[in-house]
């Protein structure tokens, strides 16, 4: 390391980091060819039919489904697809119905993000009235998190039989979700105190006394864009508010990405697929069973498979086509 490397800690940080990012994939290739060459050792010294033989093809398809799962992580060479990513929900008009369904895609970015053995903190969560969320706010901490999660960003539209109707009639609802890339400390985005409006509240829901007696629950106004982050997941008003800012930070960090990408013509049509009505995915319950991106016309029948994470035939879907990984680059 060169003198003088530790002097700024978040700047070393970062570029362990990124040190890391690529030990791992030097790691996982050389264990493959070891292995490889291993297997490839064995091919004349083993019988068809034998127990060996089943053995090395076992260790074959296991090589070949880490090499698919390589090539497809490949895929994602973005500036800011390594980072963590903040996914936020939000339920469209339809009440408790909308709500209802926020609270269902909450829980499979949940499941999906528990599939890779990411971690998930939870910064915010306003619960609906009767049942479901207004808002949700989540961190999902996992090498290329933004990277895979990038093209959730839009609008979500759910087909079925409302729980909530008394008379059992079809309902569409509609939630947006928002993915951005966590920021590091190192890059620079200028935030100034007067841009700011600071304002603390009573956090709801679970809690006990605590909740209902501290205005710990921070709401960040960030006035020049209008952009409102809010977190009560911490005890600590000052946590929260470090959350919060984390939040924002990202937030204005994605939205000159997206103001650069404009200039270069790159970000119309994501613009286009991103606003409110035009959802890029549809979860039909009824009369059919059948969820389809409407970018990549990926679909399958099994509903639930995807309810419980089951996203990344979407996500490869989507990042298989040149044209629309590179609306994010």
């Amino acid at each position: 390391m060169q003198p003088g490397f530790w002097d700024d800690n978040q700047a070393a940080q970062a570029v362990l980091k990124e040190v890391s990012l690529h030990k791992k994939w030097v790691e996982a290739a050389d264990r493959l060819s070891a292995e490889l060459a291993d297997a490839a050792e064995l091919v004349d010294l083993v019988e068809d039919g034998s127990p060996e033989a089943e053995e090395l093809a076992s260790s074959v398809d296991s090589v070949s489904r880490e090499i698919a799962r390589l090539e497809f992580t490949a895929q994602l060479s973005g500036p800011d697809d390594h980072r963590d990513a903040i996914v936020t929900i939000h339920p469209g008009a339809g009440g408790t119905e909308s709500q209802d369904w926020a609270d269902m895609l909450f829980r499979m970015y949940n499941r999906w993000a528990e599939r890779r053995n990411f971690t998930v903190d939870l910064m915010d969560l306003q619960p609906g009235e009767e049942a479901g969320l207004k808002s949700a706010t989540l961190e999902i901490k996992g090498d290329y998190a933004f990277g895979f999660l990038k093209a959730e960003s839009g609008v979500h539209r759910l087909v079925r039989i409302s729980p909530f109707d008394a008379n059992a009639r079809r309902h569409t609802s509609f939630v947006s979700v928002h993915i951005f890339p966590v920021v590091e400390d190192n890059i620079e985005i200028e935030i100034k105190d007067e841009d700011l409006r600071i304002d603390t509240y009573r956090a709801s829901g679970a809690g006990g006394q605590h909740v209902n007696k501290t205005s710990s629950a921070i709401r960040i106004t960030h006035l020049p864009t209008n952009i409102v982050v809010t977190c009560q997941s911490e005890r600590s008003q000052h946590k929260n508010r470090d959350s919060a800012m984390l939040v924002l930070k990202s937030r204005l960090y994605q939205l000159r990405r997206e103001e650069e990408a404009k200039k270069m013509e790159k970000f119309e049509k994501a613009k286009k697929k991103i606003e409110w009505g035009s959802q890029i995915r549809s979860y039909v319950f009824h009369p059919y069973n059948m969820v389809k991106d409407h970018r990549t016309s990926c679909e399958t029948s099994n509903v639930q498979a995807v309810m419980d994470g089951d996203l990344d035939p979407f996500i490869q879907a989507y990042l298989s086509d040149p044209e629309l990984r590179s609306q994010f680059v």
